[in-house]
C-alpha cells in the first residue's frame, strides 16, 4: 500500500456553479458535497434508456458487431438474416427486429446525440512566391480533418466514468515526514504556477484550471502496394489521474488528422519544401487549438464528470511526442535538444547550456543572421512554434518526457543492446560473437515463467521490435548478458534500468528523485566503458540527453507514465489501423472519421447505460428480468469485476495478471475458487502422492507454532500434535491483489497476480512458482522477506479454524551481486536435501521472479524454461519483473 499522503489544494477554489456560471453554495464548508440546481423547467434529467435502439437486444447486437467484433457490412447482414430466421422459426414476424440491413443499423447509431463531435475539413495551400514552373506541391491543396477542440474537451469532461479520478485544481502532496510526492499532472509545480498566474485576476476567483494535453505521431497502415501514412493528433484532459488517462478510451482521443504532403525524396530535401511543411504543421496545430483560446483568459462553464457545472480556465498542457516530432514542434535543428541549448557534440556536459524559451528564440531571430542561429544555437528562423500566440505556453517547457522512445526503444533497444553486440564482435570476432549472442538468446528464452512475462522462444532475435518487446526484454536482459560482458557495462545497464523503473513509478517522492539523479550519474559514469572499449568514439545522443531533463520535468508535470507516447501509440490501433481496415480504401480517411464518430457515440451510450444499471447481467438475463413486474435496474456501484472462476491449469498465461476494478485496498491473497481434483485428502496419502515424505512433520510444526506462538517448536517429532483426522484440500493456484498503480491496473490502482503450483501447466509440464514470504513486517524490502518456491497450495480446518497454506522450499539470501545489483538467493540444503516447511498464506506477499545465475556456462540448445528452477541452485531476485516489484524490494 502507498503511504497516507497529506494533500494541499491550490487557492483556485474549483467551486461548482449552475449552467450560467453563478457559484453554488456548499452544504458544509468542510466537505466537497454540493447541491446541483435542477434544470430550468425544474425537472431532473430523464433516466438513461436505450433509444434510439428499441431495447437491450438491439443495442447489444449493434455493440457486439460494430464495436467489439468490427464486422463488415456483409457479416452484419448475415447475422441479421440468422436473427430473422430464428424469429420466423418461433412464429415471430422478422420485421419485429429493428433493422433489415446494416445501413439501417448504422443510421440508428448516427441518431445518437451524445458522445461525438463532428469532423470538419480545412484546406491549406502554399502562398509564397511561385517560380516560373512551380513544382506540384506549391499548387496542391492540403486537407486538415479535425474536430472542434472545445467541443471535444466538453465531451471528455462530461464523461461520468471519470468521476472520482479527476482533480479540478492543482494540489501538492506530502508524506507524513514532509517529503513531497509528485504523481498526477496536477500535483506538479507547472499546474500550480499556472494557477498562480490565473489568480492574479480577482475576477477569476472560484475558477478551476483545465490543461489540455496534446499528442501527435505518424503511423502507417499496410497495403498491397506499400505503406500509407497518417498523422493523427490526440487530445486529452490534464486533470485526470495517470491511471485513468492510461486506461480509459476517452482520456485521450483522436481529434485531428494532420496533412502529409507527398513528394519525391529529392524534393523533400529542398529548403523551400521543408519550410512550407513546418509552417503547414504549426498552422494546423494553431487552428486545432483555436476554439480553446477564448477560454484561456475568460472562464468557460463546463459540465464535469460528477455532473456539476464549473467555471474553468483552459491552458495548453504538456505535449506528447517522440524526438523527430519534438524537433518539429520546437522549431530547432535536428540533433539539438528541444528543451535546452546544449550543443549536439556535447549534449550531456555543455556548461553553457540554458533552457530554451520563446523570448530567447525571438531575440536571436531579430538580432542575428539565420545561419548563425542555425549553427550556434540550433534555432530555425523560417518558422515559429504554434504556442507563441497562446497564453502562458512555452513549447520547450511543455514537451513531456517520452518513456517509450527516449528510454525503452531509444536508449535501451537502439543503443545499449546494439552496443553490447558490437562489443562482442570487437572482442570475439564475428564468429565468436555469434556463438555468444545465440547463447544469450537461449538464456533469454530459458527464464522461469512469471505472470505477464512475455516468452521469447528464439531469444531477442525477432524481425520487428515493438515497444512491448523492448519492455519485456528489459526484464530479463541483465542476467542474460552478465558473465559475457565487462562488469562496467553490466553496471551501466543496471543503473539505466533502475533509472527507467524509478521514473516509471506512478508516484515519485523527493527521495526517489534523488535516486533518479544518482542512477543517471552512475549510468553516465559506467557507459564510458563503451567508449574505452572502442564501441563508441563519443556519446552525445539526443534521446539519451533527454534523461537529464527528467528530474525537472517530474517536478513540473508529475510522473512521466501519464504523459508517455505509449498512450498515443496504443491509440493508433483503434484510431487509425482498425478504421482503415474497415474502409473500402477509396477515400479512406473520410470513412475512418465516420467510423470513429460512431464508435465515440456507442462508447458514450455504454457509459450512460452502465451508470443507469441497464447493462447489468447478460442480454438474456436482463431481458428476462425486464419482463417481470416492478423491474428496476440497479445503478452502477464501484466493485470488483475480477473473476477467479477459470480452468486453473489451462488458462491463458496472459490472464495470470492484470487490472482489478474497485477501490484501493491492502494486499490480499486467497486460494483459487476451485480445489484441484485427484488428490488424496488424508495427510499420509497426500504425502505419498506428492512425493513429500516430510509433509506430515511440516504440518505438525506449523500447527504447533500457530497454536503456541510464544513457544519454540520442539525438535522431537513425538512432542508435536498428532493429525489423525485432518482433511486436506489442494489448489493449483492462489491470487494476490495489491496496490500497483505504476503497472497496468484498475482505476483504483489495484492489480491482480495469479501464483501457480500445478503438476500439469497447459498439459505440458509442472510449474511451481516462487513467492516473497514476509518474515518481518517492519523491515524494509528484502530485509523483511525470504523467497520460497511453492510446492503445493492447500487448506484444512483444525479446531474449527480455516488454514490456507503453502508447502515451500526456501531460497536463502546471499550477498547482493555488486555488478547487477540483484539480490542473490540459493536453495536451502541440509545433507543434500531441500527441507520443506508449511507457511500460512497470509505470510505470502506476492509472486517473486527468479533469474538463473548463468555465469559463463552455455546452455544446451534444447534447454526448456520449465527446467530453470530445477537445473540451477542460485538465482538473482528479479527486481525488474514489474514496476511493483521494483518498488517492493
Amino acid at each position: 500500500m502507498a503511504p497516507h499522503l497529506r494533500t494541499f489544494n491550490c487557492s483556485v477554489c474549483h467551486r461548482p456553479c449552475h449552467s450560467q456560471g453563478g457559484l453554488l453554495r456548499h452544504k458544509n464548508a468542510m466537505h466537497r458535497e454540493v447541491t446541483q440546481e435542477p434544470d430550468e423547467d425544474g425537472d431532473e434529467a430523464p433516466p438513461a434508456e436505450f433509444a434510439p435502439f428499441d431495447d437491450r437486444i438491439s443495442f447489444d447486437f449493434a455493440h457486439f458487431h460494430f464495436v467489439e467484433q468490427q464486422h463488415s457490412t456483409a457479416a452484419i447482414e448475415k447475422a441479421m438474416n440468422m436473427q430473422a430466421a430464428l424469429l420466423a422459426k418461433n412464429g415471430v414476424d422478422p420485421a419485429n427486429f429493428q433493422w433489415s440491413s446494416a445501413d439501417d443499423m448504422y443510421k440508428t447509431i448516427d441518431e445518437l446525440d451524445i458522445g461525438a463531435v463532428e469532423w470538419q475539413t480545412f484546406r491549406f495551400r502554399y502562398t509564397g512566391p511561385l517560380p516560373p514552373n512551380p513544382p506540384k506541391w506549391m499548387t496542391d491543396e492540403y486537407e486538415l480533418i479535425t474536430r472542434d477542440s472545445l467541443k471535444v474537451l466538453r465531451m471528455q469532461l462530461a464523461c461520468r466514468d471519470f468521476d472520482g479520478h479527476i482533480h479540478y485544481s492543482p494540489y501538492r502532496q506530502f508524506k507524513p515526514d514532509g517529503t513531497r510526492v509528485f504523481s498526477d499532472l496536477m500535483s506538479g509545480d507547472w499546474a500550480w504556477s499556472q494557477c498562480n498566474i490565473i489568480m492574479k485576476n480577482p475576477a477569476l476567483k472560484g475558477t478551476g484550471f483545465i490543461p489540455v494535453i496534446g499528442g501527435s505521431d505518424k503511423t502507417t497502415v499496410s497495403t498491397a502496394t506499400g505503406n500509407q501514412a497518417y498523422h493523427p493528433f490526440y487530445q486529452g484532459i490534464g486533470n485526470l489521474d495517470n491511471t485513468s488517462r492510461r486506461a480509459h478510451n476517452q482520456g485521450i482521443i483522436p481529434t485531428a488528422f494532420l496533412p502529409i504532403p507527398k513528394v519525391p525524396k529529392e524534393v523533400q530535401q529542398t529548403k523551400e519544401y521543408q519550410t512550407f511543411t513546418r509552417q503547414l504543421y504549426h498552422a494546423c496545430l494553431a487552428l486545432i487549438f483555436e476554439p480553446l483560446r477564448p477560454g484561456m483568459t475568460t472562464p468557460e462553464v463546463v459540465q464535469c464528470p460528477d455532473r456539476h457545472f464549473r467555471r474553468a480556465i483552459f491552458g495548453l498542457g504538456p505535449y506528447i511526442a517522440d524526438y523527430p516530432e519534438q524537433v518539429l514542434l520546437s522549431c530547432v535543428v535536428s540533433n539539438w535538444c528541444p528543451k535546452c541549448t546544449a550543443r549536439p557534440e556535447n549534449l550531456d556536459h555543455d556548461p553553457d547550456a540554458i533552457l530554451r524559451t520563446h523570448e530567447a528564440a525571438e531575440f536571436l531571430i531579430e538580432n542575428f543572421d539565420p545561419g548563425i542561429i542555425w549553427s550556434d544555437y540550433g534555432v530555425r528562423s523560417d518558422v515559429e512554434p504554434f504556442t507563441v500566440n497562446f497564453p502562458r505556453a512555452n513549447i520547450h517547457e511543455l514537451l513531456s518526457p517520452d518513456l517509450l522512445h527516449q528510454l525503452i526503444k531509444g536508449t535501451f533497444k537502439d543503443h545499449l543492446v546494439e552496443w553490447v553486440n558490437e562489443w562482442l564482435v570487437l572482442e570475439h570476432g564475428e564468429a565468436g560473437a555469434l556463438v555468444i549472442i545465440k547463447d544469450i538468446d537461449r538464456r533469454i528464452s530459458a527464464v522461469p515463467s512469471f505472470p505477464g512475462l512475455r516468452r521469447f522462444p528464439d531469444g531477442r532475435n525477432f524481425a520487428q521490435w515493438t515497444g512491448n518487446d523492448s519492455k519485456a526484454l528489459m526484464k530479463v536482459y541483465l542476467a542474460a548478458v552478465s558473465g559475457y560482458i565487462p562488469p562496467a557495462m553490466v553496471r551501466a545497464l543496471s543503473a539505466f534500468m533502475d533509472f527507467c523503473y524509478l521514473v516509471r513509478r506512478n508516484a515519485i517522492d523527493q527521495d526517489a528523485l534523488r535516486q533518479i539523479q544518482a542512477k543517471l550519474d552512475e549510468f553516465h559514469h559506467y557507459r564510458r566503458a563503451f567508449i574505452e572499449a572502442g564501441v563508441r568514439d563519443t556519446i552525445s545522443l539526443p534521446r539519451q540527453h533527454s534523461l537529464t531533463h527528467y528530474p525537472r520535468s517530474i517536478v513540473l508535470f508529475g510522473s512521466p507514465n501519464g504523459l508517455c507516447s505509449s498512450i498515443t501509440e496504443s491509440k493508433h490501433i483503434k484510431a487509425v489501423k482498425q478504421p482503415w481496415r474497415r474502409s473500402n480504401h477509396n477515400d479512406p480517411l473520410n470513412q475512418m472519421v465516420q467510423t470513429l464518430t460512431r464508435i465515440d457515440k456507442m462508447a458514450a451510450k455504454v457509459s450512460e447505460l452502465r451508470h443507469a444499471g441497464h447493462l447489468e447481467g447478460t442480454t438474456l438475463s436482463y431481458t428476462i428480468r425486464s419482463l417481470e413486474d416492478g423491474f428496476e435496474p440497479t445503478p452502477l456501484a464501484a466493485g470488483n469485476e475480477d473473476s477467479d472462476d477459470e480452468d486453473e491449469d489451462q488458462a491463458d498465461e496472459n490472464r495470470d495478471m492484470g487490472p482489478v476494478l474497485g477501490l484501493k485496498t491492502f494486499t490480499t491473497i486467497a486460494l483459487a475458487s476451485t480445489r484441484a481434483r485427484g488428490y488424496p485428502s488424508a495427510v499420509n496419502a497426500l504425502a505419498n502422492h506428492m512425493q513429500q515424505p516430510r509433509l506430515a512433520e511440516a504440518l505438525q510444526r506449523y500447527i504447533f507454532e500457530f497454536t503456541y506462538p510464544q513457544l519454540q517448536v520442539p525438535d522431537d517429532v513425538d512432542q508435536l500434535p498428532a493429525l489423525p483426522h485432518l482433511k486436506i484440500s489442494v489448489f493449483h493456484s492462489a491470487v494476490a491483489k495489491f496496490y500497483a498503480p505504476s503497472d497496468t491496473c484498475g482505476a483504483g490502482g489495484m492489480y491482480r497476480e495469479r501464483i501457480r503450483s500445478t503438476p500439469s501447466w497447459q498439459k505440458k509440464y509442472d510449474r511451481r512458482d516462487t513467492v516473497f514470504v514476509v518474515t518481518d513486517i517492519d523491515a524494509p524490502g528484502m530485509e523483511g522477506m525470504l523467497v520460497a518456491r511453492v510446492l503445493m497450495f492447500f487448506s484444512f480446518i483444525h479446531n474449527g479454524v480455516y488454514h490456507p497454506c503453502a508447502l515451500v522450499h526456501w531460497l536463502l539470501p546471499e550477498e547482493v551481486d555488486p555488478h547487477t545489483g540483484y539480490h542473490v538467493v540459493r536453495y536451502e540444503e541440509i545433507d543434500d536435501e531441500r527441507p520443506v516447511q508449511v507457511v500460512g498464506l497470509d505470510a505470502v506477499a506476492r509472486g517473486a521472479h527468479l533469474l538463473p545465475i548463468y555465469g559463463s556456462r552455455r546452455l544446451p540448445e534444447n534447454f526448456h524454461h520449465s527446467d530453470a528452477l530445477n537445473a540451477f541452485r542460485a538465482f538473482y531476485v528479479n527486481r525488474h519483473a514489474d514496476h511493483h516489484t521494483h518498488e517492493f524490494i
